[in-house]
């Protein structure tokens, strides 16, 4: 009867820690992908004559490939590190801060980025 209580009892604590090292382990891979996203910042502002503007800044050490897109019009640029783009202005009053489209990722991924000016 000791025997049984005993393998009983191990079998628990070989369940318990195989459940926490599942649940570690996906924890793990669940912090690797939120830190694989490049950190930027998107600033949203108006022009004296009230036009709609926006801003990309980098806050990484890494060269990023961006675009801002308004109405179907896409701006493609480089960006570097620790750098701030160029204001992009909408052309039409009507337009706010809703209508830009933003996105920045690492330019490893995306070499065809290279060719484009910087922001």
């Amino acid at each position: 009867m000791i025997f049984s209580i005993n393998t009983l009892q191990c079998s628990r604590f070989t369940l318990s820690a195989l459940f926490i090292g599942l649940i570690s382990v996906l924890l793990l891979l669940v912090s690797f992908s939120a830190m694989s996203k490049p950190k930027i910042k998107v600033i949203h502002g108006y022009t004296v004559d009230g036009f709609a503007r926006v801003q990309i800044k980098n806050e990484t050490s890494k060269q990023l490939a961006c675009w801002v897109a308004i109405d179907g019009f896409k701006q493609k640029f480089r960006l570097p590190a620790l750098s701030t783009s160029r204001w992009f202005t909408a052309n039409d009053k009507r337009y706010n801060y809703t209508n830009f489209s933003t996105w920045c990722d690492n330019i490893d991924f995306y070499p065809q980025y290279l060719e484009y000016p910087r922001g």
